[in-house]
């Protein structure tokens, strides 16, 4: 069967962008953004524990959001919340690791 008009331009943003971020890879080393930037003499431990915070902050956010919602876009949102809550727990794991209580 032929074709009555020619295939179109891909113009799919992801698939632009796959190929651009392909073409970039190895060639200059990502400059992070200036405008958030965290001192590179900060050590770890604060910020894990700010990590931590920030998460359960999330958590709290989620919790109290997904109320207003129904269905499907309430189990997203516990679906959401699930992994900020596991993320939470993993940061957790890691400050008890470095500073063991007792």
């Amino acid at each position: 069967m032929l074709k009555s008009t020619k295939n179109p331009p891909d113009n799919d943003p992801a698939a632009q962008s796959e190929s651009t971020d392909s073409e970039k890879l190895g060639q200059h080393p990502r400059k992070p953004s200036a405008i958030f930037l965290i001192a590179p003499e900060i050590d770890n431990q604060p910020l894990l524990e700010y990590a931590c915070e920030s998460l359960a902050s999330a958590n709290v956010m989620a919790s109290d959001f997904v109320r207003f919602l129904q269905g499907s876009q309430c189990n997203t949102l516990l679906g959401i919340q699930q992994s900020i809550m596991l993320g939470e727990l993993a940061v957790n794991r890691v400050l008890d690791n470095l500073d063991p209580p007792g």
